[in-house]
C-alpha cells in the first residue's frame, strides 16, 4: 500500500466534501473499519518487531493527520451549513401572521344552550327523550282528545299506526314521571316535527325546549315569576311578561306568554318587531291539567300541582338577533351564520 497516495488523496477528498454528509461518508471510507488505513493498522502484529515499529509510526502520524484534517473540515462545513440555514430560515416578524379560521357554534345551538344555562340556574334538572314516540306518549297521555287535529296525518309524520316522529317535547314530562316521584324540576330540548309548510316563522323541523314544575303548592304565581327571570336574562333586565289566556290540551289553566318589547326604545322609527303594541309573543305555558297525574304513578292531584312551559328555539334566536326569517337559521349560508360567529 502506497502510504502517501492514500493520505494524500484521502486530503482531496476532506477538501472537496461541500456538506456534512459527503463529508462523513469520506470519513467512513479512509477512517472506518473497513479501511485500508485502518486494516493495515491492524496488520502489524504479523510483522518483524523492527519493521512494525516503523511501519506503526508511519501509519499513526497519517491517521491523526487525517483525523484532524477530518476534524476542521467538519467545523467549517458546520459554520457553513448554519449560516445558510440563518440566511434561509430568516423571519421578518413585522409580516403579519397565518391566523386558521376559527369555528363557532351555531345560532340555534348557542341559543339553546343559553336557554337552558337560565334553567339550571333555576336548579332544574336536564333530561332528554326519544325523537321517535309512541302516540300513548305524543298525545294520550297528554290528554289529546281522540278528535284532537293534530293527530290527523295531514298534521303529523306518522311511522305506523301507533309510533310518530314526535310533535313536541312534551313526551319528556310523562316519562319524567314515570321514572320518580314528586318534586319534580326539569327541562328537555330537542328536535320536533310537524306537517307545516315552511314559511317566515315555521318548519317541518324545529327545535323545542319545555320546563316542567311539579312539587307541593306550586301556583300561577311561580310561573309567572319563574318566566319573568327567564325574559329578563334572555332578553334583558328590563323585560317584563304578560299571560293572556289560551288552551293547550295538557294545560289547564292555559297561558300564552308575551315579553316587552326590546326593540321600541331603540330608535324612533315604528317598531317591526311587536308592530306598535309593546308585546311580543314568546312561548306558552299553564298549569298541569291534573288528568296528566291519573297517567303516572305516585301522583296525588289533591297533594301536588305544577306548572309546564315550552319554547321554540328558532324563534327566540330570531327575536334575540332580529332575524326575519327562520329559514334562514336553516339554510347553512356562511355568509349569514357568519354574522353571529
Amino acid at each position: 500500500m502506497d502510504l502517501d497516495a492514500l493520505v494524500s488523496d484521502a486530503q482531496a477528498r476532506i477538501a472537496a466534501a461541500t456538506g456534512s454528509a459527503a463529508l462523513e461518508q469520506v470519513r467512513i471510507d479512509v477512517l472506518g473499519r473497513k479501511a485500508p488505513l485502518v486494516l493495515a493498522l491492524r496488520e502489524l502484529g504479523s510483522l518483524d518487531p523492527e519493521e512494525r515499529r516503523a511501519r506503526g509510526a508511519d501509519l499513526n502520524r497519517a491517521r491523526r493527520s487525517l483525523e484532524e484534517l477530518v476534524d476542521r473540515r467538519a467545523r467549517e462545513l458546520a459554520e457553513a451549513e448554519l449560516e445558510e440555514r440563518l440566511r434561509s430560515d430568516r423571519l421578518d416578524v413585522t409580516l403579519p401572521g397565518i391566523v386558521p379560521p376559527r369555528g363557532y357554534t351555531h345560532l340555534i345551538e348557542g341559543t339553546r344552550r343559553d336557554i337552558l344555562d337560565v334553567f339550571v340556574g333555576f336548579g332544574y334538572r336536564m333530561v332528554d327523550g326519544p325523537e321517535i314516540d309512541t302516540v300513548h306518549y305524543n298525545f294520550d297521555a297528554l290528554n289529546h282528545a281522540p278528535t284532537h287535529p293534530s293527530r290527523q296525518v295531514t298534521d303529523t309524520f306518522y311511522v305506523c299506526d301507533d309510533v310518530v316522529l314526535r310533535t313536541h317535547t312534551s313526551p319528556v314530562q310523562i316519562r319524567t314521571m314515570e321514572a320518580g316521584p314528586p318534586p319534580v324540576y326539569m327541562a328537555t330540548a330537542g328536535r320536533c316535527y310537524r306537517r307545516d309548510t315552511p314559511d317566515a316563522t315555521h318548519t317541518a323541523m324545529f327545535t323545542q325546549i319545555e320546563g316542567l314544575v311539579v312539587d307541593r303548592g306550586i301556583t300561577l304565581g311561580h310561573l309567572k315569576g319563574t318566566l319573568l327571570g327567564f325574559a329578563r336574562a334572555i332578553f334583558g333586565a328590563e323585560r317584563e311578561v304578560r299571560l293572556r289566556p289560551h288552551f293547550f290540551p295538557f294545560t289547564e289553566p292555559s297561558v300564552e306568554v308575551d315579553v316587552s318589547c326590546f326593540n321600541c326604545a331603540r330608535d324612533g322609527s315604528p317598531c317591526r318587531v311587536c308592530r306598535g303594541e309593546g308585546w311580543v309573543e314568546i312561548l306558552g305555558a299553564g298549569m298541569v291539567d291534573p288528568n296528566l297525574y291519573g297517567y303516572v304513578d305516585g301522583y296525588d292531584p289533591e297533594e301536588v300541582s305544577g306548572f309546564a312551559f315550552g319554547m321554540g328555539v328558532e324563534r327566540v334566536a330570531g327575536l334575540r338577533h332580529d332575524i326575519p326569517d327562520i329559514r334562514l337559521l336553516w339554510e347553512n349560508d356562511l355568509r349569514f351564520m357568519e354574522q353571529f360567529g
